[in-house]
């Protein structure tokens, strides 16, 4: 290697630091822009019966997941927030607020949650205690609120850019990968975490449309007072709580059942606390079990163990925090399809070989037919998108 390649390849591995350091900084939200990528790719790519652009279609795919996530996180906020106010209300909580917390005191009762009774509360200085709170917590509030839309950013538009570009990456990609092993490994790993990532997606949404139902069909046999609060909503917190390991939907039915049960309890039929029990053997063995024993098996991809993507799933979060529930299935992946596909070639030189010969048979066969004068004929499509 003379002068100017070294200089050439010392800048650029100084240029690649710098770059991942910055990508370290925010390998949160870059871990969910792929996630959500290789989740959603099927749907971009489905979308091409309709003619329309690339751009187009990734609106319409990330579109499509936010608008039903926007509305389903404020119709749980609403309606937390108005039961949370009747609780409190009920058990005289406020008093009890006001005893041992300095802040709270001087507020006599909840403000109603609308226009007007919020101002009403701003004039009476019911609010007062919460202002001077938020005040006082400024800075902390303003850097918790800033990280959170600035990670949304940077998920919403790498995302986009993935799906409009992914084909361009992918040839940037096979430029380096002349060796058959590394075209098969880069295919290969492309192909596995599709699998696996879109079969999470699928795996949530067939959850979701079993919880509902199961829990829409469970009230319409049973008596009012044993009937489970807000089935749809809790069937969709059901779906997407199952990305979660180890606990996954029984965080969102153990609470619905002991929020079912306590009224009864408290002073309601004894004997509705049968409906109930019930209740909970279809959300353990409908809902959460069968779905886990046949939907994931299915859904978990061609090369992973669902053992291991499992293992990951529980162990990602614990070390890595939040991002890893979708980091730690992502390097499992590329780790096992690595051994799977580009170890054996590589410690046996022979299968290498004919590992390259199989390759090149394969990309002269897929090569698109062309004129007398060496071009593609019209309407061919050279090579898949990422």
């Amino acid at each position: 290697m003379n002068g100017n390649r070294f200089a050439v390849a010392l800048f650029g591995l100084l240029v690649a630091v710098v770059i991942g350091f910055l990508a370290y900084q925010f390998i949160a939200p870059l871990t969910v822009s792929v996630f959500l990528y290789y989740s959603t790719r099927r749907y971009h790519q489905a979308l091409k019966r309709f003619h329309l652009p690339a751009n187009v279609r990734a609106v319409i795919v990330m579109s499509s997941l936010a608008v039903p996530l926007i509305l389903l996180v404020s119709y749980a906020t609403v309606l937390l927030i108005i039961e949370a106010r009747q609780f409190i209300e009920d058990y005289a909580l406020i008093d009890v607020a006001n005893e041992n917390l300095e802040w709270f005191g001087g507020i006599n009762e909840i403000p109603e949650f609308t226009v007007q009774g919020l101002y009403d509360a701003y004039q009476s200085g019911d609010l007062a205690p919460f202002i001077d709170f938020a005040t006082q917590h400024a800075e902390f509030l303003t850097t918790l609120v800033s990280g959170f839309f600035l990670n949304m950013f940077i998920v919403v538009i790498v995302t986009y850019y993935l799906l409009v570009d992914g084909d361009r990456i992918r040839a940037w990609l096979n430029e380096f990968g002349e060796d058959a092993i590394v075209r098969e490994y880069l295919d290969a790993v492309d192909e596995e975490l599709e699998a696996v990532l879109f079969g999470n997606l699928l795996n949530v949404l067939a959850v979701s449309l079993i919880a509902i139902g199961s829990f829409s069909v469970y009230n319409t046999f049973v008596p009012a007072a044993a009937e489970v609060p807000y089935p749809a909503l809790a069937g969709a917190l059901t779906g997407i709580a199952s990305l979660i390991p180890v606990v996954g939907m029984k965080i969102v039915y153990v609470p619905l059942t002991l929020v079912t049960a306590v009224p009864i309890v408290l002073g309601g039929d004894p004997a509705n606390l049968a409906y109930v029990g019930a209740f909970f053997v279809v959300a353990v063995v409908v809902v959460d079990t069968i779905p886990d024993l046949v939907l994931r098996p299915l859904l978990s991809g061609k090369r992973t163990h669902v053992g291991l993507l499992m293992l990951a799933y529980t162990l990602g979060p614990v070390v890595l925090g939040f991002y890893g529930l979708f980091f730690a299935p992502i390097v499992l992946v590329v780790g096992l399809t690595f051994a799977d596909t580009a170890l054996p070639p590589l410690l046996d030189p022979e299968n290498e070989v004919g590992a390259s010969e199989s390759a090149t048979g394969e990309r002269e066969t897929e090569t698109a037919p062309t004129d007398e004068g060496g071009t593609p004929e019209a309407g061919d499509e050279v090579g898949e998108p990422l």
